[in-house]
């Protein structure tokens, strides 16, 4: 659904999905007094890839950001409206367990000064997820769902500095998914990065859609078009449209998109 005045509303979701696993109702966000987000309504489809695109400062971040409540710490913002995960508002869990169901990848990796094993089990050990047998399964287990295992298996215990980019960027999803989120929330996660590299973080998300749900900000349209089942187009902080992918770029509703896919504007 949309917020974009003269919009009709898609029915959604695809046949066979269980229905959305996130829901945003009327979301409006404030940096002190500039209203960022207007009205945004959207669900977000259990185990499916979500795009949001859209040009530079539209709102896809901010919103973003409002799924696992990381909006919260920028003093002086605010937002209304409701987020729901699983039909429950976010606003009502706790903000710890809230992260770790929703988990973040952001756009340049952020390993910790750590080595490789630690950087991985961080997570585990803060939340006692895993005794300390358990966590060399554990960190070996995520390092192979991101797709980093057989690169690192020799040299866990040296620092994540010492990695490629492509590989700090899967090492941080790693480190996301060592404590089993039902959501992956990605912002511009391969802006940093070189083609194989992107390669390699586009089939990671193939390959992590049928165990989480992902929602990915990205500026790549042709990455929307490879990767999502979903996408929404956001404009100066409105979503203008949100339709399946193939729909939205092969035969857009709103003008809005139309130019902004063939290169027009943004």
């Amino acid at each position: 659904m949309s917020t974009a005045p003269g919009f009709v509303p898609v029915a959604l979701p695809a046949a066979g999905k269980p229905g959305p696993k996130l829901k945003a109702i009327e979301v409006n966000f404030f940096y002190g007094s500039f209203q960022a987000l207007h009205g945004i309504s959207l669900d977000i489809e259990a185990n499916c890839i979500t795009a949001l695109i859209g040009p530079s400062g539209c709102g896809k971040s901010t919103f973003l950001r409002n799924f696992n409540r990381i909006n919260e710490t920028i003093r002086n913002a605010r937002w209304e409206g409701t987020v729901l995960l699983d039909n429950q508002d976010v606003r009502s869990l706790d903000v710890t367990s809230l992260r770790r169901r929703v988990g973040m990848v952001f756009q340049r990796p952020n390993p910790f000064p750590k080595s490789i094993f630690d950087n991985v089990a961080y997570g585990l050990r803060i939340n006692g997820l895993a005794s300390r047998s358990e966590l060399r399964d554990r960190v070996e287990h995520s390092l192979k769902r991101a797709a980093l295992w057989e690169e690192v298996k020799d040299k866990l215990h040296e620092s994540a500095y010492a990695l490629s980019g492509g590989q700090q960027q899967r090492l941080c999803i790693a480190r996301a998914l060592a404590v089993d989120p039902e959501v992956l929330l990605l912002d511009e996660p391969c802006s940093a990065l070189d083609p194989v590299a992107t390669a390699k973080i586009e089939e990671l998300m193939f390959s992590l859609k049928d165990q989480c749900t992902l929602v990915i900000v990205t500026h790549n349209m042709q990455q929307a078009a490879r990767v999502a089942d979903f996408t929404g187009f956001f404009l100066l902080g409105r979503l203008i449209e949100y339709d399946r992918t193939d729909k939205i770029f092969k035969n857009p509703s709103r003008r809005e998109t139309e130019e902004y896919i063939t290169g027009r504007f943004g």
